[in-house]
């Protein structure tokens, strides 16, 4: 694509033109300001000049000498500002005229302008009627024009060098400035929207430089790329599903939604019988009614895409909290599921769906990135998973992914175990209770919580096979105590990914059921730092297990960004117990105000306390003035491998 004029000339020329005036403008005030300026100079050496003839001359026309006067005049030739000298009666007759420079031609308009010739006149008096009102005559002086036209002529010629070399400077580098920063991007523009192909050109968007972000140009760019989602959009709700590439492209730009990628895995019972037109049949079933389903929730905030034969892209804008998009995932997991029943052929498709969330700092080939990685991560756990990413480090995530060896195969090989740490009641000092926490074993032959272990578990999807694996060892210890007829009571910390998982309730019921758990003895302890938008499905999930006589303890109470502000939606959910954390025990008994509020909360809700972290006695003895009777902590005891924590405290039979 060419043009016939660049942009590039036609600011140059502007530029140019604009600065010409102006630099006009300046020259004239700068010009009749030099001017005056020599013209108070001459008027000013003539003066002095005149004064210094004054009484000689005034004694040589009372005296009507006028080769005397000559000559007195005579004497100030050698200035050389002066042109001619007049000597002129009171009634305006010429007594002496005196040329000292031959008359040279002065432009008319010059003379016109600038008020030429200069003249200064000053009168002569006798000196013994120096007070008298009536001179004897005056002095004309007249400087020399020619001269003084030289002056202007050279003032103008400075100043218009001068200035036409700063306007060009200027010019050029104003030009310079906005060929870079507008013609340049401008062009760019045009040259990437020229070289479009047909195929897409309706799902293109433009880059904006970080140099445009914020200017007209930036505006532009992001309002021809939302015109472009728009289009897109429209045109995919007249046609069929989106293609990865423009999904990608409409993806771009968004701050804020989910991303659900959703897969197919084909698993038969009887896969070396199948032949391939049986696989490849059950392949289009599954492709056909997913792209069906997914096609029908197309509105205007949520967009759907084929990414290949097996998946599907489906982005809800109006979604900021993981939570909710769980409780999507799980419900078109359920419909996909009901979809399929109908399928014929003896092979079932496996869904896996992977879950990320927008935000500021990742862009949307970040986001999609770590949907693909959840992805991986759900069809790695076997059939039917949903899996979330949510990592402060993506990077670490996805080579964990990558790791040949992940934290569920270590489960197997006897590297993760279960520690005890003890819950006192402080008044009697007797253990009434335990943490279940998770503990690995180092290459040093040391069992440690590593740090971000549980973030790297989560980050590959693991969580609830781990989470799964504590539960059940949790309830054979349990189990193997109440055979020994010792109820003591062990808590269980259990992530929101663990709880909204499809199979959480019915596989912890199976355990109590199978271990024979005795009511009150298990407590599933919930992270609070996750606020919980719909109470009334955390309800659902909870009153089952609180039904078949599951404590349910609200764990790192306070650290929540809702938490007081959504008190009202506990009342709904069944909770027992309330944990403070340990972030505020450690601020006691200085800074107690957010504990006391805490206890005062507990206490008007009927629910019992815990607190964690109690490491000195200051913090014991302000704990029992206010009511707070069980805590755990290292003024305590640490975890400890259960074997110890049995010999330690249930040797006598508690």
């Amino acid at each position: 694509m060419r043009v016939r004029r660049s942009l590039t000339i036609k600011q140059m020329a502007m530029v140019s033109t604009v600065a010409v005036v102006f630099i006009f403008v300046f020259i004239v005030i700068q010009l009749f300001y030099f001017v005056q300026q020599n013209r108070n100079d001459t008027v000013a050496r003539m003066e002095n000049m005149a004064n210094s003839v004054r009484v000689p001359l005034a004694q040589a026309v009372l005296n009507g000498d006028i080769t005397q006067a000559e000559e007195v005049l005579n004497t100030l030739n050698p200035a050389g500002i002066i042109s001619r000298i007049d000597v002129v009666l009171p009634d305006q007759f010429q007594a002496l005229g005196l040329n000292f420079v031959s008359p040279a031609p002065v432009p008319s308009l010059a003379i016109r302008i600038f008020d030429l010739p200069v003249e200064v006149s000053l009168p002569l008096y006798a000196l013994e009627q120096h007070g008298h009102t009536q001179p004897l005559a005056y002095l004309v002086l007249q400087a020399d024009s020619r001269s003084f036209y030289r002056f202007i002529i050279s003032t103008l010629s400075t100043l218009l060098t001068a200035y036409l070399l700063l306007a060009l400077i200027l010019t050029v580098s104003i030009s310079w400035c906005l060929n870079r920063l507008v013609v340049h991007p401008i062009r760019k523009i045009a040259y990437e929207l020229s070289s479009l192909t047909q195929q897409n050109v309706i799902s293109h968007q433009l880059h904006v430089s970080r140099l445009h972000q914020d200017d007209e140009i930036g505006m532009l760019v992001r309002s021809y790329n939302s015109n472009q989602r728009l289009l897109a959009k429209t045109y995919s709700q007249c046609t069929e599903l989106l293609s990865e590439i423009q999904f990608l492209a409409l993806l771009e730009g968004n701050k804020k939604g989910a991303l659900l990628i959703v897969s197919s895995i084909q698993q038969g019972m009887e896969c070396e019988a199948l032949n391939s037109w049986q696989h490849h049949l059950s392949r289009l079933n599954w492709r056909e009614q997913a792209g069906r389903l997914l096609s029908a929730a197309v509105t205007e905030s949520v967009m759907v895409a084929q990414l290949n034969n097996d998946s599907f892209g489906l982005f809800i804008a109006d979604i900021s909290d993981p939570w909710i998009a769980m409780k999507q995932g799980q419900q078109l997991m359920n419909q996909l599921d009901e979809a399929a029943i109908n399928q014929s052929i003896e092979q079932k498709s496996v869904i896996c769906i992977g879950i990320a969330m927008f935000s500021q700092a990742l862009s949307a080939r970040d986001v999609y990135q770590r949907a693909v990685a959840a992805t991986l991560s759900a069809s790695q756990c076997g059939g039917n998973q949903i899996q979330f990413f949510e990592s402060l480090n993506p990077e670490l995530a996805v080579s964990t992914l990558a790791e040949t060896s992940s934290p569920s195969d270590t489960l197997l090989n006897g590297e993760f175990a279960i520690w005890l740490q003890p819950q006192v009641d402080m008044q009697s000092g007797k253990v009434v209770g335990a943490e279940v926490l998770l503990r690995q074993l180092q290459s040093n032959e040391i069992w440690c919580l590593p740090e971000g272990l549980i973030e790297r578990i989560e980050d590959c999807g693991l969580m609830v096979k781990i989470g799964g694996w504590v539960l059940e060892e949790t309830c054979r210890v349990l189990a193997s105590w109440q055979q020994r007829g010792i109820m003591m009571p062990l808590s269980v910390n259990l992530s929101v990914l663990q709880l909204i998982h499809k199979d959480m309730v019915p596989t912890l019921l199976s355990l109590l059921e199978r271990y024979e758990i005795k009511p009150k003895t298990l407590a599933i302890e919930v992270t609070e730092s996750r606020r919980i938008d719909d109470p009334q499905a955390a309800a659902r999930i909870l009153r089952p297990l609180h039904d078949a006589g599951v404590h349910i303890a609200l764990d790192d109470f306070g650290m929540g960004y809702g938490c007081l502000r959504d008190l009202h939606h506990m009342k709904s959910v069944p909770v027992d117990v309330l944990k403070i954390d340990k972030s505020f025990i450690e601020e006691v008994p200085g800074e107690s105000a957010m504990v006391e509020i805490i206890i005062t909360m507990a206490n008007t809700l009927g629910l019992k306390i815990i607190a964690e972290g109690v490491e000195t006695e200051e913090q014991r003895a302000w704990l029992l003035a206010h009511g707070v009777t069980h805590a755990q902590g290292y003024l305590f005891s640490q975890a400890q491998p259960v074997t110890t924590f049995e010999s330690q405290y249930l040797s006598s039979g508690q």
